[in-house]
């Protein structure tokens, strides 16, 4: 029988009495899925920040090495940013990827292909890799559940519903330690940059203690800052499951990546709505209520979101140039822009102010610039002296004060 908790949110009659609103990120990809609901969404959230300032995050021949929108005809090889794959996206055929060292087919059991042909796995070079997913090595995740499946991938929540930064497991599940979300945060290192990652349990989840938890608020205010979410819909209260040769596999879960919200609208009903990429390329007109009714019912099980990850890449100084008595630095980092649907209205979300100091000393940095959104600056070179620079996300419309 399913059983479901409604939550009386005090911010829902407030939020829905001020206006109508409907926002969302622009320019999010959506994939078709391809081997594992997690990588396809984790493949939607990298490609929208190769499309957003960190140019590095896909660097594959598909559409000339920028993440397309969608994963058809021509784009089929962006499916290699979290499943490489012998003969995909440019890879030699010879040399196998993750689909061939991992995957077997949905919800397999089996031993991973590298160790029934004896070889040794090939370097961790995707998403997947990294994340754990469709790999067959771990027991007792969490006191949950032994894993991977083939379509499947685990994170480690805090029970307690508080937030967690920047989490690795430890070694009692099996080595290599790692789950999905340390797993984003090696993958980004190994592709050149650092991020900040938090998982944190959803309010609406049963699980979830009362009064704890990520709330629509939470959501709200990670899109307004630009930053698109992944969420953990997992069937409640389901923890492991038989499957085949596994008396205790990974449960029913679907991954998904909440791009914008809306409320207040005739047929809104009173609550509050979240945009989303199913990671089944169903388009741009899908969204769920956040009470956690509905939540992916037709499947056969209740699945609310269990929980979120906020994934925040950091900005990162990639070149100084000198010539001509000045200096050219240029960064990646964060470039969001929201879309107002009721006011077709656009605004940039990622500012930045280029700072300097003669010293490391507390305090001693000051703006050389404007904020703006640019992420190149030129500007004279100091004479005389050695000094220290820095490029620093500030809020829209703060001057870099």
């Amino acid at each position: 029988m399913k059983m479901v908790r409604f939550l009386t949110v005090g911010l829902v009659p407030l939020l829905s009495a001020l206006a109508q609103v409907n926002v969302y990120l622009t320019g999010v990809p959506d994939y078709e899925w391809h081997v594992a609901c997690f990588g396809t969404a984790t493949g939607n959230l990298m490609g929208y920040w190769d499309r957003h300032g960190f140019p590095n995050f896909y660097t594959g021949p598909t559409t000339g090495g920028a993440a397309p929108l969608d994963s058809f005809g021509n784009n089929y090889g962006i499916r290699s940013l979290w499943a490489s794959q012998a003969g995909l996206d440019g890879r030699p055929a010879n040399k196998p990827g993750h689909v061939d060292d991992y995957y077997v087919g949905y919800e397999s059991t089996a031993a991973d292909p590298y160790v029934t042909a004896r070889r040794t796995e090939h370097e961790p070079d995707c998403i997947g890799d990294f994340t754990g997913m469709n790999q067959n090595k771990w027991k007792d995740l969490n006191g949950e559940c032994d894993g991977n499946l083939d379509g499947w991938t685990f994170l480690y929540w805090d029970a307690t519903g508080n937030r967690r930064l920047n989490f690795t497991p430890g070694p009692a599940a099996g080595l290599p330690a790692i789950d999905l979300q340390s797993g984003l945060r090696a993958w980004t290192k190994w592709r050149g940059y650092e991020a900040d990652v938090f998982t944190q349990l959803a309010e609406v989840n049963p699980d979830t203690p009362a009064g704890k938890g990520f709330t629509f608020a939470d959501l709200k205010a990670e899109i307004d800052a630009g930053y698109p979410v992944l969420l953990f819909m997992q069937s409640w209260p389901e923890k492991y499951r038989s499957v085949g040769s596994m008396a205790r596999a990974n449960p029913e879960i679907h991954g998904m990546l909440a791009y914008g919200y809306r409320y207040g609208h005739d047929g809104d009903g009173g609550k509050l709505w979240v945009h989303l990429r199913t990671s089944w390329a169903s388009g741009d007109t899908q969204y769920y209520p956040w009470d956690g009714s509905g939540w992916l019912d037709w499947t056969g099980y209740y699945m609310p979101p269990r929980g979120a990850i906020s994934y925040h890449p950091l900005p990162r100084i990639m070149d100084i140039k000198r010539a001509n008595g000045q200096l050219t630095l240029r960064w990646d980092g964060p470039a969001s822009e929201l879309y107002d649907a009721d006011n077709d209205a656009f605004t940039q979300l990622h500012w930045y102010v280029v700072e300097m100091a003669t010293s490391l000393t507390a305090g001693g940095f000051a703006p050389v610039a404007a904020a703006a959104t640019e992420h190149e600056l030129t500007l004279p070179e100091p004479a005389g002296q050695a000094v220290f620079l820095r490029v620093k996300l500030v809020p829209p419309g703060s001057g870099g004060q």
